[in-house]
């Protein structure tokens, strides 16, 4: 977030619609695929981003063309001019710190999600671009490692399936629908770690505990982020204010969109649950601070009247007859041996330790 934030500073002073990357891949070579497809045939072909001619064509099939990096600003002018998209869209898609949103162009609705995925520490997120029109879809992601469209290719594949029959909106719902199926894997994972982190603070938790419990906080408000604008953007779909966007497609965004809701009624749940366990880790701590204090304040008074006698008797008085006493030392020292005992009697019927 911070390398973001600092990026965010090459922009200022420039006008709207100037392209510069903000994101993490920086420097990768862009990878283009274009699928072309309908319910009998099965094109796919893979693109050089340095001789990029595309362009809208007037056909009854799909054309999905996927775009794996998004910092090479000469590439997205191009697409921009063949696609004739809008300079502040190119903008929005280049500033990987967007938030999840819907906005309708007319020709074409733009939608901007957020890809996270588990890893073995963190989690991982990207941004997804998309832009469909009446036959045709452009996928734009950053370029980071793994391809989370990998399964919809799969899916073109067969025959009989629903994609190969619906148009370019199905497709939009279908790439939509694995980013938000994915959120559960997540929500998956970080539940696993929280159990982990249960039974470390039922046992001894250490500072590592509270670590862990920070980490997931910040992971959970992460996917908060990139979940709760995504109700909007598919109730806005759902409306149905573009013709782009038909009934057959708007049937299964309603049910994207209760799986949107219960990602983010878990995402709400598993904060709860982390903030109860940091109330949880505190007390903890604190109640573990104030035995030790209490055996240290036990340990303190049952010396106090040892030190007295011993101080009473230190004093270097020259007339003090107990000195002179041939059973002076072992008797003060049985003396205080029985005070010891009193003491801990004392306090054991007290119930303090």
């Amino acid at each position: 977030m911070k390398k973001i934030l600092k990026k965010r500073g090459k922009k200022a002073g420039l006008s709207p619609g100037s392209l510069v990357h903000i994101g993490e891949a920086t420097g990768k070579a862009a990878a283009i695929e274009v699928v072309e497809y309908d319910q009998a045939k099965l094109v796919s072909l893979r693109i050089d981003s340095k001789e990029t001619q595309l362009a809208i064509r007037k056909v009854p099939s799909v054309t999905w063309i996927n775009v794996s990096g998004i910092s090479d600003i000469a590439l997205m002018q191009r697409l921009g001019e063949s696609f004739s998209l809008h300079p502040l869209v190119l903008e929005d898609i280049v500033n990987t710190d967007q938030r999840p949103k819907v906005e309708d162009n007319g020709s074409y609705i733009f939608l901007v999600l957020k890809f996270i995925s588990p890893t073995s520490s963190a989690v991982a997120t990207e941004q997804i671009s998309i832009l469909f029109g009446e036959n045709w879809l452009i996928s734009f992601q950053e370029g980071l490692d793994g391809d989370p469209f990998a399964v919809i290719r799969e899916r073109l594949k067969n025959e009989q399936g629903r994609l190969r029959s619906s148009g370019a909106d199905y497709l939009a719902y279908a790439l939509m629908d694995v980013i938000v199926d994915n959120y559960f894997l997540v929500l998956e994972e970080i539940a696993d770690r929280i159990e982990d982190l249960e039974e470390e603070l039922m046992g001894t938790p250490t500072p590592q505990t509270l670590a862990g419990i920070y980490r997931l906080k910040r992971e959970l408000l992460l996917l908060h982020r990139s979940v709760w604008p995504l109700r909007e953007v598919v109730s806005s779909l759902i409306r149905r204010d573009s013709p782009l966007v038909g009934e057959f497609s708007v049937t299964y965004l309603r049910d994207l969109y209760d799986h949107t809701i219960q990602v983010v009624e878990t995402t709400e749940t598993l904060r709860d649950m982390l903030s109860g366990m940091l109330d949880i880790y505190l007390s903890t701590v604190s109640n573990r601070m104030n035995g030790i204090m209490k055996v240290l304040t036990i340990i303190a008074t049952i010396f106090m009247p040892l030190t007295f006698i011993a101080g009473l008797y230190g004093m270097n008085f020259k007339h003090m007859p107990e000195l002179e006493l041939e059973w002076g030392y072992p008797a003060v020292l049985i003396f205080m041996l029985l005070i010891v005992i009193g003491m801990c009697i004392f306090i054991r019927r007290k119930r303090w330790l």
